[in-house]
């Protein structure tokens, strides 16, 4: 007799959410589980029963989110919770449900921007404050694990819109009055950031060039990963095309956006977080503003120079989050594309950073190019590289040893620091590799150098 394969396989148990093949990995079934151990999980750490707790629920346009939210719902009705079922949304309108209408927690199906054959839920409790790996995410597990045994049942659910509050909400970060005509081109990779996003930026003097807007499941033009080149080739050839002023791309629960500047060329994600704290410095002068120890010192460089205070926080969404309450932090940004925003619950949105980059374009008169062109020529980074590596803790201590004159930090991580160069080397949470970041003050050709060299010391 074979053995029966787990009902919620380890593997599927991430350090942010819970993700895995639809199908194989994860189903209906393991769906149910989660709502019901969600629900106990959550109870706990809100001290209450699973019969007091109200939680927000929310899926994207994958083609199994309706059944998987539907059994995610089931669980924590079966545990008694009463459940807010916001239906199709982004994720960030899942946040947006949990913070405005002070709910116990939220549970969003969504594979973020895993190709087609991914399922997955995103889960918070108060406040939008993430469940992960290193706080939640494994008492889930543990819950399932031990077996869910019978149900008490007695929960409920209603159906609620939260479209109109929110879109009203993001609005509320710029002076919509402001925001001058452009050509913007915008790529919702057949995510949710289409049905999300397009209303709101109809309302401004933009004469928009629509890609992709339509959610679709089967992801039928390219994965909703604009981080990949391949995934972001279309928007900036229909930029340089067409002669628009930027592109906006978003990635499939439209989380994340990212931006292409006039003449096609990708715009860094540490780049755009220094624009975004230069806006949010504006509206709240010496504000902390929180950026990862992978980006440039682009960030905290303009920060200084604006009067704000800048902080460190560690990599990922669940250390971001905390953090930002920690230090009541205005704004985080990650080299990643998240962006967080302390009047949006802490949480990261992909709206609320394309409305006032828009603004900030307005209000400047300086086109996206000219304004990143100021950080292209002074600062010199590598992006991402990732080198596989079989034992990463040797390889670390191999970093830290041959660069022992730098200043160390651990963090995240290990981060050298020279005065004109410094990198971080961060070991993946789910794979054997190492993430190398970079960044050189003097030259593209002094960074190429430099990164090659560290890389060549990863790779021996």
């Amino acid at each position: 007799m074979s053995e029966q394969p787990p009902l919620a396989p380890a593997g599927i148990f991430k350090a942010y959410d819970i993700r895995g093949l639809y199908g194989t990995e994860m189903d209906e079934t393991t769906a149910q589980a989660i709502g019901r151990a969600f629900a106990r999980v959550l109870a706990r750490l809100r001290g209450k029963q699973a019969s007091e707790l109200r939680i927000g629920l929310g899926r994207d346009m994958r083609l199994s989110a309706p059944a998987m939210a539907a059994e995610v719902r089931d669980g924590m009705i079966f545990e008694g919770a009463t459940v807010l079922d916001a239906g199709m949304v982004a994720t960030e309108m899942l946040y947006h449900l949990v913070g405005s209408r002070e709910l116990d927690g939220g549970a969003m199906v969504t594979a973020s921007h895993n190709p087609k054959a991914y399922t997955g839920v995103k889960l918070v409790r108060e406040g939008a404050l993430p469940l992960s790996g290193d706080a939640g995410i494994g008492d889930v597990r543990a819950e399932i694990e031990a077996g869910l045994g019978p149900a008490p049942g007695g929960g409920s659910f209603e159906e609620v819109d939260v479209w109109e509050e929110f879109r009203a909400h993001a609005l509320s970060f710029i002076d919509a009055r402001s925001v001058k005509p452009m050509v913007v081109v915008v790529d919702g990779g057949n995510g949710m950031g289409g049905p999300m996003v397009g209303p709101i930026l109809e309302q401004l003097p933009l004469e928009l060039e629509e890609m992709y807007f339509k959610p679709d499941g089967n992801f039928p033009d390219h994965e909703p990963n604009p981080l990949l080149e391949e995934n972001r080739a279309l928007i900036m050839e229909r930029v340089r095309s067409s002669g628009a002023d930027l592109g906006i791309a978003w990635d499939g629960d439209a989380d994340r956006c990212f931006f292409i500047d006039g003449s096609g060329e990708f715009c860094d994600g540490d780049f755009i977080c220094a624009l975004l704290a230069r806006s949010v410095l504006r509206k709240s002068p010496g504000a902390t503003i929180l950026y990862d120890p992978r980006s440039s010192r682009a960030v905290p460089d303009l920060v200084a120079a604006e009067g704000g205070r800048p902080g460190l926080s560690r990599v990922g969404h669940a250390f971001f989050k905390a953090r930002m309450r920690e230090e009541k932090a205005a704004f985080g940004g990650e080299v990643s594309g998240h962006y967080y925003f302390r009047d949006f619950w802490n949480a990261d949105s992909g709206t609320i950073p394309a409305l006032l980059v828009l603004e900030l374009l307005s209000l400047d008169g300086r086109t996206l190019g000219e304004l990143i062109g100021e950080f292209r020529s002074r600062y010199f980074i590598s992006g991402e590289i990732n080198s596989e590596v079989a034992d990463q803790d040797a390889k670390m201590a191999a970093i830290a040893e041959r660069y022992g004159d730098g200043e160390i930090t651990r963090l995240d991580g290990i981060s050298v620091d020279y005065d004109e160069w410094h990198f971080n080397v961060r070991p993946s949470n789910t794979e054997p590799l190492l993430r190398l970041n970079l960044e050189s003050l003097v030259s593209r050709e002094d960074m190429e150098r430099r990164r090659d060299e560290v890389l060549g010391l990863i790779r021996s």
